[in-house]
Order: C-alpha cells, then sequence, then structure tokens
C-alpha cells in the first residue's frame, strides 16, 4: 500500500513539479537535524548522540564496529588500478610555528657494515603536525570521561590509557575510504586550489560533496576532508593556529551519527577554528571521540590522493592504516594507504 507522502509525490510529478520536489526533499533531509551554535547545543548533542553501551560496556572500538568483514571484503573490491597513495604527510624534523614537536632524527653508528639512527619527538606526536591516529577512549575527555565513561582516573592510575588504548587497532584498519574533497565545493577554495584558514565544512556541505563527486556515505565508510592545508602551507609557509583553521563544523556530528560513519580524517585537526562555538574548543573532537566513538586521523596529507581521484574520477579507495602496537598507548603515528 502506498504512503500518502508517496501518493502525493506521484500527484505531484504528474504535474511536470517532481524534480523539484525531490530536490526540495533532499535539502530538507540533510537540514532536518538540530541546531549547533550554542554551548547548550553542544552540550544537548554529546548526550543525545551518544554510543555509549550500543556495542557493550566494554566496548572499545566505537563505530569502528561498523567495520565488518563484510565491509572489509567490500572495500578490498575497489581495488581496480593497482594504484596506491599515501595518506600521510612526512614526518616533520624542523621546528615551525605550527609544529609543537620535531622528530629528532640522530645518526648512533656509520660502519663499513652498516648505519643506524635514532627517532625521538621532542614533544607529543599528538597536535597539529604528526600524521597519527587518536586512541578512542582516552585522548579526549568530557566532563572527566572518555567513550563508553572511562573515567580520567583510570588514566591516571593505569598510567596510560586502560581501555580503548591505540592497541584496539593492533589488527590494522580495512574499509571504504571516501576523500570529500572541500576544493570542489562552489565557492569555498581559492584560485590556487586551498580553503582558506577558517572556512566552515557543514553538514550540508557533505551532502553536496556527496552529490558533485558521486558518492553515497554508507555504514562503515572513513571519510577524509581535503582542504588544502599542505598545498597552502607549501607556498606561503605555516601560519598559527590561531590565525584559523578549515575544517568540520561540529554540526557534521549529526552526519556520522546519521549515515554510521566509522571513523573521520582531515589535513589538520578536524575541526574548524574558530569553532563557530563560543565557549568550546575543538567541539568535534569530544563529539566524535567521546559521545560517537569515531576515532579521529589528524595531519593527514591529501594532496596526492586528490590529484589521482581527479584523474580517475573516482573518490572511493580502500583505505588502510596500521598503527603501532603500544600498550596504554593514547594514539599512534602511521601512514595510511588509498589503493584504488
Amino acid at each position: 500500500m502506498k504512503t500518502a507522502t508517496e501518493i502525493i509525490l506521484r500527484l505531484v510529478c504528474q504535474l511536470g513539479l517532481c524534480v523539484l520536489l525531490v530536490l526540495e526533499i533532499q535539502v530538507a533531509s540533510a537540514q532536518n537535524h538540530l541546531p549547533m551554535e550554542t554551548e547548550a547545543d553542544f552540550h544537548r548533542a554529546m548526550d543525545e548522540l551518544s554510543n555509549w553501551g550500543r556495542w557493550g560496556d566494554d566496548d572499545e572500538l566505537g563505530a569502528a564496529n561498523f567495520i565488518t568483514p563484510e565491509k572489509r571484503k567490500q572495500a578490498a573490491k575497489l581495488v581496480r588500478e593497482g594504484v596506491s597513495v599515501s595518506l600521510a604527510h612526512n614526518v616533520n624534523q624542523e621546528p615551525a610555528v605550527d609544529a609543537s614537536a620535531v622528530l629528532n632524527r640522530e645518526v648512533l653508528r656509520v660502519s663499513p657494515t652498516g648505519a643506524s639512527d635514532r627517532y625521538r619527538y621532542t614533544g607529543s606526536y599528538h597536535g597539529t603536525i604528526h600524521s597519527h591516529l587518536d586512541a578512542l577512549d582516552c585522548h579526549i575527555m568530557y566532563e572527566g570521561k572518555g567513550y563508553n565513561g572511562v573515567p580520567y582516573e583510570d588514566v591516571e592510575a593505569a598510567d596510560g590509557c586502560p581501555r580503548g588504548s591505540i592497541m584496539a587497532h593492533k589488527d590494522g584498519i580495512l574499509s571504504r575510504g571516501i576523500l570529500f574533497d572541500a576544493t570542489l565545493l562552489p565557492g569555498k577554495a581559492t584560485a590556487d586550489g586551498w580553503l582558506e584558514p577558517g572556512t566552515v565544512i557543514n553538514y550540508e556541505d557533505l551532502v553536496a560533496l556527496e552529490e558533485i563527486q558521486g558518492i553515497k556515505v554508507e555504514p562503515g565508510d572513513i571519510i577524509l576532508l581535503h582542504t588544502g592545508r599542505w598545498k597552502r602551507r607549501e607556498a606561503l609557509g605555516a601560519w598559527p593556529t590561531s590565525d584559523g583553521v578549515a575544517g568540520y563544523h561540529a554540526d557534521v556530528a549529526y552526519f556520522l551519527k546519521d549515515r554510521g560513519v566509522a571513523m573521520i580524517g582531515h589535513d589538520m585537526w578536524n575541526d574548524v577554528a574558530p569553532s563557530r562555538i563560543e565557549g568550546v574548543f575543538l567541539p568535534l573532537h569530544s563529539l566524535a571521540l567521546v559521545s560517537l566513538g569515531v576515532s579521529i586521523f589528524d595531519n593527514l596529507d591529501f594532496t596526492d590522493v586528490a590529484e589521482t581521484a581527479k584523474e580517475l574520477n573516482r573518490y572511493e579507495f580502500m583505505f588502510t592504516a596500521a598503527p603501532l602496537r603500544i600498550e596504554k598507548g593514547m594514539g599512534s603515528p602511521l601512514n595510511p594507504i588509498a589503493t584504488f
């Protein structure tokens, strides 16, 4: 039996207004989430979007549970050309205004039989320069708790992440990756091919990119936002985050929930800055990691993969990543790969 909506739609289509009505319905469906403009909106969303307990009280994977064996097999079928592209930036070894830490590479031995060196970060690999994956339960907390209720007191007592550490992904990550190339959005990018610091990408922009790129986000997907950060940095030099960061608006959290997104990534720290929510710093980090259980890749580099995707006219690929096996670790540097 047809619903009343279907009957009305059929009648309207017979009047020649079908295309217009369908477009209006699509726009409305992309705007049916609650507002995300104030601190109160943020706190409400932290509660209403929560996935705590959805996969059990002791769950350590969060939305990565959407990456099922069947999802992995589907992702593997995306490999057609056999072309692989790195999604990480070169490990930073030089001081810069956007680098809170550098990697010190020290040569320890050189001899006729070989050589060795030592790597040491001067600070945390977290921040705005090193490509890394955040551990789900401990890196970001809200009201003293991480995803699925891990309290900060337990982290202190364990001297590390007692549950939901980076070891949760010791067997690697493999799923369908989608590059959202924000430079394709009308009016967003400069003529040089990047978004200026502070440019907002919201829920509706992601829906628009689905249409532009001919792709639809499905449960278990990993979505990656290209803003041209590294291209701009190479052309104009590093800039402080106080000057702004192009990135996701906090209302993207509703998109993540609606579509069952497993993980997100970005060429900076994911959140737009300023955040547009007064009094809340990096709201999407809290909404994704703590409430939704959506893991976050920071400071990836999509310059090469954006060119490859444009050449192939294909913005989906097999995504793989292998974090280091670090017990109680709160994240890991890594080099994700897109394979077409």
